[in-house]
């Protein structure tokens, strides 16, 4: 695999390059499916990122559908990104996907049915 680095004076957010590279790494075929990334742990450590920092893409990238996280197995490619979808598009997606995981799981962490889940976006998107 194609080293994944970080450029403290990028401008662009630790977490995000290495979103950015590994998405890359799949969709350009560097990382096909099913090959193992590195442990949080050991990613972190090799980019001198704190471990939460990697889980917080590894996460992003799993409710994407592009990892695939087992016990035993650890971290796997699960899937290329559609190639039909520009990068915007693949951005917005994992963007939005993240963000409703949070959503869902704080929703849940409050006793909240997932109806009135829904209308509380749907009440928010129309405030807008």
């Amino acid at each position: 695999m194609k080293q994944v680095v970080v450029d403290p004076d990028s401008g662009v957010a630790p977490w995000r390059q290495v979103r950015d590279q590994l998405v890359h790494l799949v969709r350009t075929g560097e990382l096909p499916v099913g090959s193992p990334l590195p442990s949080i742990r050991q990613l972190a450590r090799d980019l001198g990122l704190s471990a939460g920092t990697v889980a917080r893409v590894y996460r992003d990238l799993e409710v994407a559908g592009l990892l695939r996280t087992a016990r035993r197995r650890g971290t796997v490619v699960a899937a290329a990104p559609d190639p039909s979808m520009s990068s915007a598009a693949t951005d917005a997606g994992t963007a939005l996907a993240a963000s409703a995981a949070r959503f869902a799981a704080e929703a849940r962490a409050l006793g909240v049915d997932p109806e009135a889940a829904v209308r509380a976006v749907r009440a928010a998107w129309q405030a807008g």
